[in-house]
């Protein structure tokens, strides 16, 4: 059997070469030359703004009529937020988004691969690859995914007041991690190939927290299929210096607002030095809007797409 180093040669001189010929639209957001004119970034908003996992569950449908309202551009889907996954359902949601106007512009998921387990590792990536297929029937050309995590620290409130740092679990590496990590998406690039799915991976908890670890994977695996969903809430030190970091490979960006005050923390967030940071490696992708904070969606939604649209104009 292939080791997963031969396996990785192998996807890098095919499948991502391969993929590069048949669609080199769809590389990194680095790519238009310096002196051409960007086109303006559009706004879209998390259903996640709407529910952040409420006792109450808030309906996409409900989401999408509030974003049109709103006037926003489109809509990103949390893959749990969904109340089915038949494909009644999701063909239900295009067409619905379509005839406001709105693009259905990112799909939410959540896997983890961080576990010695193969067990495990095979049912997230099995999981993963479900979820690559819901996104091309709802027509959403990119979709986020995680690294998981050690698992060490079980309540998730205790995991963000130590700031997204946990224990390794005992007998294992960072090191380690990594390479499950690594050998698991590369597994999901043939199906995100097939599906036109781009996987942005996210500056998410576990060994995606920093723009180090995020870079490390996206530059191990090698292809326009995995690029980089930039979270501007998730780096709680270095803040610009870590976007900087991970900019250059930004397929989705999500922005995080907090009005009201955060749900597990704050952060002063400088939307034109964000602006600045992606302007100058030429992003052109959609900003998606995660509202985070305490104040009522109704209110906050509308303000913070006000404060993006500013920062960005």
């Amino acid at each position: 059997m292939p080791s997963p180093l031969d396996r990785r040669s192998f996807l890098k001189t095919t499948t991502a070469a391969a993929g590069l010929a048949a669609l080199p639209a769809l590389t990194s957001a680095a790519d238009p030359q310096p002196g051409e004119a960007l086109r303006p970034v559009r706004f879209g908003v998390s259903t996640y703004s709407f529910w952040q996992f409420r006792e109450t569950r808030v309906e996409i449908e409900d989401c999408i009529e509030q974003a049109a309202r709103m006037g926003f551009d489109g809509v990103e889907i949390l893959q749990v937020q969904m109340k089915e996954e038949s494909n009644s359902y999701l063909q239900r949601l295009k067409r619905q988004a379509f005839s406001l106007g709105l693009d259905l512009s990112g799909f939410s998921t959540h896997q983890g691969f961080v576990s010695p387990d193969k067990g495990i590792r095979k049912q997230n990536i099995d999981k993963t690859l479900h979820s690559i297929e819901l996104a091309y029937r709802l027509g959403i050309p990119t979709m986020r995914v995680n690294t998981g995590r050690w698992g060490t620290t079980k309540s998730f409130d205790d995991l963000m007041a130590n700031k997204g740092i946990e224990p390794r679990l005992e007998g294992y590496t960072d090191d380690q991690g990594f390479e499950w990590v690594i050998d698991s998406l590369e597994r999901c690039l043939a199906k995100a190939e097939e599906c036109g799915v781009v996987l942005g991976l996210e500056n998410h908890w576990g060994l995606g927290r920093t723009s180090e670890g995020v870079m490390r994977i996206v530059k191990a695996i090698d292809s326009p299929w995995l690029q980089v969903t930039l979270d501007t809430g998730n780096f709680l030190d270095r803040m610009y210096e870590q976007m900087e970091e991970i900019a250059p490979n930004a397929f989705l960006v999500q922005a995080k607002t907090y009005f009201g005050g955060g749900k597990w923390y704050t952060l002063d967030i400088d939307y034109h030095r964000v602006a600045a940071i992606l302007n100058k490696n030429r992003y052109q992708g959609y900003i998606s809007l995660e509202f985070e904070g305490q104040e009522s969606p109704s209110t906050a939604v509308p303000k913070s797409l006000a404060l993006l649209r500013k920062a960005f104009a």
